[in-house]
């Protein structure tokens, strides 16, 4: 189960380089909760998503091959009042929505809009262990996309229980409750 943001609580963003002031206009647009810097509190989640990181940036031509390291950074997080905030408590057919929404334009149109006013999401993570599953989701691979039976199908496959946390911030509202703590090399090769 995910837990709503608390203050203080501590997050980590794994990348080919260190972040000390995440840039929403730099991040990737079709993600699972849609542009923004993502972040869990799982240490374990963002060193595997360093290296993930950096060997994309490889295929990318981002980085020469020489650096053999991802780096994870660490943000504290400070709330203000004024943030809207979404908190997928499990994986369930609304959160499975949300992300193919995201990932596929056109698809759910309807929930882009409604989460569009979001400052913060925050759920499950899809990470690339499981995008083969949601991949075949999308397609109609478990049958029609959105009925409960594929859903539910779907989501059964992903194992949610052993899915780790992610929180996309998406806004400079919500950026602005980072603060930035650390950062540490993780050797990938």
């Amino acid at each position: 189960m995910i837990k709503a943001l608390e203050q203080g609580t501590i997050l980590y963003h794994g990348s080919y380089t260190a972040v000390v002031q995440p840039d929403i206009v730099k991040c990737a647009k079709n993600k699972d909760f849609g542009q923004g810097f993502y972040l869990t509190t799982d240490k374990a989640q963002a060193d595997t998503f360093a290296k993930i990181a950096l060997q994309k940036a490889y295929q990318n031509y981002l980085l020469d091959s020489s650096q053999d390291f991802g780096v994870v950074s660490a943000f504290k997080y400070t709330p203000i009042e004024s943030l809207d905030i979404k908190t997928f408590e499990t994986a369930d057919s609304h959160w499975l929505r949300c992300i193919v929404a995201h990932r596929k334009s056109g698809k759910f149109a309807q929930t882009v809009r409604d989460y569009k006013h979001y400052d913060i999401i925050g759920g499950k993570i899809a990470n690339d262990n499981t995008n083969a599953t949601i991949m075949l989701y999308m397609s109609g691979g478990y049958g029609t996309v959105g009925t409960p039976q594929a859903e539910n199908t779907c989501i059964s496959l992903l194992l949610p229980e052993r899915l780790k946390d992610q929180y996309c911030f998406r806004t400079e509202k919500a950026l602005s409750c980072l603060t930035f703590l650390w950062q540490r090399k993780i050797k990938c090769m």
